[in-house]
């Protein structure tokens, strides 16, 4: 077995907006390396359609902006770090130049999608703006920083007498393992769509950079809360891609097959409802055997405003002229994650946490769409800011040696865990259902220590992938209430008396510990 050894000022574990934005303004004379799975272009920040929520017209605030957030994420936000992320929003978006789509008069053209209350979404190429900001920043990124594709990061290396991450081993398309030692260690890897069957998210998007850090010892919070989109594009039985929310700002209107509008009289804004709503409505739906379209008939020039849109569905073969299109809801977003402050820092010295693999308390139970790009970019510039402060000596790196453990794992099955976690830890949930999946994973005993040099790449996905499953399906089965992201059909109603809470779920030489601990709750209004 092949050990290569590297020496890095900054390692970042992933590719999307917050790993680049972070890339761009570390300090030039730092050694910066990134390390991406797949390719540079392969994530769910490229991917994304919709576009990046900022107060940014005179009659709009940051105000209204944060109301909507804390609204959205059923008041389970940190309603400081919220009022921190908004109030810089609309700043952040000059930063990226004139690449953001404007009417004939040179004005920010402002788009509307479910919960927001205002026209708030900047965008770039009707319907590419993660596209157009990911190309942005690859452009910028400057000499110091160094790409490597192609390499699946599986472990966080740990000085444990310094009590301190110095690095992270990696796995080369040859075998190879790479030992990368850095002063600042960033999970930037996205978070886990891919372990449920239906999803919006890349095919890299595993929850592996969740896992790690969990193994490390680091703490995580609010698994339990994933966001299902309500339209993904639903072709025999498969989700065919994503239907940005943005069609529903402008006018999409979701119908079953004999036109019966599907939000009338469910909530007050309808089909921009909170996410959750949405998906539970069409769930109930689906369920019963109704198949629900999204009518598009009301949208003017639909090929011009929604050109990825589009082309989505010439490829799968729908036709935009007939005026609907087949959706589903599927895993979208976890607001969870690896528990972090709004610079990154977990609770791990060295290492950081950024973009969609953080929980930093911002999205609450359900995130408000468009949220996702600020979180990101806002992460990025506050890390690499603070990273350019605080300079760090590297420790002495231990000698290069193999696990003394070679004890190979039990791996999931990837596709059988993917039809459980839909099935029993998707949109609806209840004990039963949770308790199954909870005894599926604990048959594999993720938690043991095993000699993950031994393994493959697909052997280390399955087993990542079944450790973030885990912690998903822990803590749903812990949180005996509904709200946002988590419904469990048991216990269908709010509990602000006993569950204004987070989630903490912590691993210490093996013991999985879990704890409650009280945020500085948003007040309802």
């Amino acid at each position: 077995m092949v050990f290569i050894v590297k020496y890095h000022d900054v390692l970042i574990i992933g590719s999307g907006v917050a790993a680049l934005q972070l890339a761009t303004m570390i300090y030039m004379k730092s050694n910066v390396k990134i390390i991406t799975k797949s390719s540079l272009r392969k994530s769910n920040s490229y991917l994304a359609q919709g576009g990046v929520a900022a107060a940014v017209d005179p009659d709009d605030s940051p105000e209204k902006h944060l109301i909507d957030t804390l609204e959205a994420g059923r008041f389970h936000s940190n309603e400081d770090a919220a009022r921190e992320i908004v109030q810089e929003a609309a700043d952040l978006i000059p930063d990226l130049g004139h690449i953001f789509d404007r009417d004939g008069e040179g004005r920010l053209q402002l788009g509307l999608e479910g919960a927001h209350t205002a026209n708030r979404i900047v965008h770039s190429g009707g319907d590419a703006t993660g596209q157009h900001v990911m190309e942005t920043l690859l452009a910028r990124l400057p000499l110091n920083v160094h790409i490597e594709e192609n390499i699946f990061v599986y472990e966080l290396i740990m000085d444990h007498v310094q009590k301190r991450c110095i690095g992270a081993k990696g796995k080369a398309v040859d075998g190879s393992i790479h030992h990368y030692y850095a002063r600042h260690t960033i999970i930037a890897t996205g978070g886990c769509g891919q372990l449920y069957s239906f999803t919006s998210n890349a095919q890299t998007v595993t929850g592996d950079g969740i896992a790690m850090a969990y193994l490390a010892g680091a703490d995580v919070a609010d698994m339990e809360f994933v966001q299902f989109h309500p339209t993904l594009l639903y072709q025999n039985g498969e989700a065919k891609g994503l239907i940005s929310e943005a069609v529903r700002g402008a006018g999409a209107v979701l119908v079953t097959e004999d036109g019966t509008p599907v939000m009338h009289g469910i909530h007050p804004l309808e089909d921009l409802a909170p996410r959750h709503i949405v998906s539970q409505t069409m769930f109930d739906l689906i369920k019963s055997g109704q198949h629900v379209y999204l009518d598009i008939t009301k949208i003017d020039q639909f090929e011009t405003r929604f050109p990825s849109i589009t082309a989505l569905c010439a490829k799968n073969g729908i036709r935009i002229s007939e005026g609907r299109l087949p959706v589903a809801p599927g895993s979208h977003f976890l607001m969870g994650g690896i528990k972090t402050d709004l610079k990154g820092q977990t609770t791990i010295d060295g290492l950081y946490a950024i973009g969609e693999a953080a929980c930093t308390g911002f999205h609450g139970a359900n995130r408000l769409a468009s949220n996702s790009l600020l979180e990101g970019l806002f992460q990025g510039k506050r890390l690499a800011e603070w990273i350019n402060r605080h300079h760090v000596h590297l420790p002495t790196t231990p000698p290069v040696k193999r696990a003394s453990i070679h004890k190979k794992p039990h791996i999931p099955d990837i596709h059988t865990l993917q039809e459980g976690m839909m099935k029993n830890v998707g949109i609806v949930r209840s004990k039963t259902g949770l308790t199954r999946q909870k005894q599926w994973l604990d048959s594999f005993q993720l938690n043991e220590i095993h000699d993950l040099d031994g393994c493959t790449v697909p052997e280390l996905t399955g087993l990542l992938m079944g450790v973030t499953a885990s912690l998903i399906t822990e803590s749903a089965l812990k949180r005996t209430e509904s709200r946002g992201g988590h419904f469990r059909e048991d216990f269908p109603f709010e509990d602000d008396q006993h569950w204004l809470k987070k989630t903490i779920i912590h691993m210490n030489k093996g013991e999985v510990r879990i704890r409650d601990e009280y945020i500085k709750a948003a007040l309802k209004h």
